[in-house]
């Protein structure tokens, strides 16, 4: 098993959840957090598999994702599979583009993994400015996307999933077994290396007791079994072993 971050940048995110490059600009409005962005490619033996899909931010007139994958050594016609923790803004934007009405997808080779559930609450969200609707609604065009309804259970041969609400109603999480290593995604249940060290019941979650008693039984379990831990938002660190 193969991973490699593709960290599209560091972010300030405001409190109506617009993003911007740290680069671009030095100073967050009051209230803002500064975060990465950080998608994870994973290659197993018989998938390559892109975990959450950023802002779909661009630098020269070209989406920040699709260059790091290139820089990597791949296409984006090679994916196979692209999971979604959840259907917030910063992780699903990158997945592709609005032309005349009609959603091009960067990845037209690849089975997408959503929940349904997550989907009928993002729709039913239309003030909520951590969804971007236009980017949702158009998702329900694509053919190739496989729409998740189990609360648990298997993606090909190498991956399980778990749906355990948290950050948001109905947010899943993703384990990666293979050549006797375990690699764990959390998404935004677990985005950061300071959640681990700081037992916190977080405002921004939809359910922070949840979150941050599954945080506590997942330290255990990694401790344990020597999981490598996927953080979408930390600051430094793209992986962490405990």
């Amino acid at each position: 098993m193969k991973i490699i971050p593709l960290r599209e940048g560091l972010f300030w995110a405001s409190k109506t959840k617009e993003f911007t490059l740290v680069d671009s600009a030095l100073v967050g409005e009051p209230g803002a957090l500064k975060m990465a962005i950080c998608p994870f490619l994973i290659q197993l033996p018989d998938d390559l598999v892109l975990v959450d899909a950023g802002l779909g931010f661009e630098r020269n007139g070209k989406p920040i994702l699709i260059s790091l994958l290139q820089d990597a050594g791949y296409e984006p016609e090679q994916i196979t599979k692209v999971l979604l923790s959840h259907l917030h803004k910063d992780h699903t934007d990158g997945l592709g583009f609005l032309e005349d009405g009609h959603f091009e997808t960067y990845f037209p080779k690849a089975k997408l993994f959503l929940q349904q559930r997550e989907m009928d609450y993002a729709l039913s969200q239309p003030e909520n400015p951590s969804f971007n609707l236009r980017t949702i609604k158009a998702l329900q065009q694509l053919s190739n996307v496989h729409y998740m309804n189990a609360d648990q259970g298997k993606i090909g041969n190498y991956i399980t999933f778990e749906v355990t609400g948290g950050h948001s109603p109905f947010h899943q999480v993703f384990w990666f077994r293979n050549d006797d290593q375990i690699a764990f995604y959390g998404g935004d249940n677990l985005p950061q290396e300071s959640y681990l060290k700081y037992h916190i019941a977080y405002k921004t979650d939809y359910d922070g007791k949840k979150a941050m008693a599954l945080r506590q039984k997942w330290e255990q379990q990694a401790r344990e079994e020597n999981w490598k831990i996927l953080l979408y938002h930390d600051l430094e660190k793209p992986i962490v072993e405990l």
